[in-house]
């Protein structure tokens, strides 16, 4: 089912205000917070001195409890207002953390991002941002062209392609509608006007594309959480599946920007062969590169990787030539 994203209902409009307000006034006070992998969050609030926050990057950005005094009462009340910190003992935590990506502050959840709806944002949505500002930068879109987002999450590649290329019609899509939710604010506060569509694939979006962007999960997630679970192919079934549907979707001179992980298997790259065979079968020229060769080696521990030598970052271009 498609649903096109329009008026939320009065609590949910209430929730973005107050992120919205969340983020300027970080941005007021210079606020700053890069997020690391969860293995890394982990370690670093294992230590000793990090149980309780400190400042507003312990508060945000390390989710940690926090007293009710470390805040401002009026930014207290707004968040327990629209339900966004929780109980912690005898302290609060925020719900939601506040990232920065260039220029801009993104909200997306805390930490940890166990619940089924998380919406994820990590060291990947800062390459996945910097291959498509790399890409647009060596070749710019054009104004009016169609630009979307597939399963956009926070919001990232969008934000970034727009900063970019800021006369595009701008689409981001997500079967998570927290995801949506919380991609619209990010949106709003970075001044990027976009289109929501709430769904698990492009039927909701007609005509052809210009400018398709994708940063799926790659690592197959035992819980099923959408943000994380990759599905066959050790991990690339979902980034497979989002091209060969974007694919044959591209106007003349459209691309497929897509940024994943590749499990390697006694030195083979399914995801590289299949993506050959659909820009062979599609007409289109294929750029492919794996960018780290070694992540996420932990995985290998796990039955479902028994046969997998490593899982190496990928990019990939595919795009539709331009008639001569």
């Amino acid at each position: 089912m498609v649903t096109t994203v329009a008026e939320r209902p009065v609590a949910a409009e209430g929730e973005a205000a107050v992120l919205r307000d969340l983020i300027a006034y970080l941005k007021r006070r210079d606020y700053h917070f890069i997020t690391p992998t969860p293995a890394t969050h982990a370690r670093v609030l294992a230590r000793a001195d990090r149980h309780r926050a400190a400042d507003l990057r312990d508060v945000f950005g390390w989710s940690l409890p926090f007293a009710r005094d470390l805040l401002e009462a009026s930014l207290l009340e707004a968040l327990g207002a629209a339900d966004l910190i929780e109980a912690a003992g005898d302290l609060l935590r925020s719900k939601v953390r506040v990232s920065t990506l260039g220029p801009d502050l993104l909200v997306h959840s805390a930490y940890p991002t166990d619940d089924t709806d998380a919406v994820f944002f990590g060291p990947d949505s800062y390459r996945f941002a910097r291959f498509i500002a790399d890409e647009l930068r060596r070749c710019p879109e054009r104004e009016g062209s169609t630009l979307v987002d597939i399963g956009t999450g926070a919001g990232a590649g969008a934000i970034a392609a727009a900063h970019c290329c800021p006369k595009v019609d701008i689409v981001m899509t997500d079967i998570n509608p927290a995801a949506l939710r919380l991609a619209r604010v990010n949106a709003q506060a970075a001044g990027v006007a976009a289109r929501f569509v709430q769904g698990e694939d492009l039927s909701g979006i007609t005509g052809a594309l210009d400018l398709v962007l994708a940063n799926p999960p790659y690592i197959i997630d035992p819980a099923g959480r959408a943000y994380r679970d990759g599905g066959d192919l050790h991990g690339a079934g979902v980034a497979l599946a989002m091209a060969c549907e974007a694919v044959p979707r591209l106007a003349q001179g459209g691309r497929f920007l897509l940024y994943t992980g590749s499990a390697i298997v006694r030195g083979a790259d399914a995801l590289h062969d299949r993506l050959v065979q659909l820009a062979a079968a599609e007409g289109c020229r294929l750029r492919y590169e794996e960018i780290d060769p070694d992540v996420f080696g932990e995985e290998l521990e796990t039955a479902s990787y028994a046969d997998v030598e490593r899982i190496a970052l990928v990019t990939a271009v595919i795009e539709r030539a331009r008639p001569y």
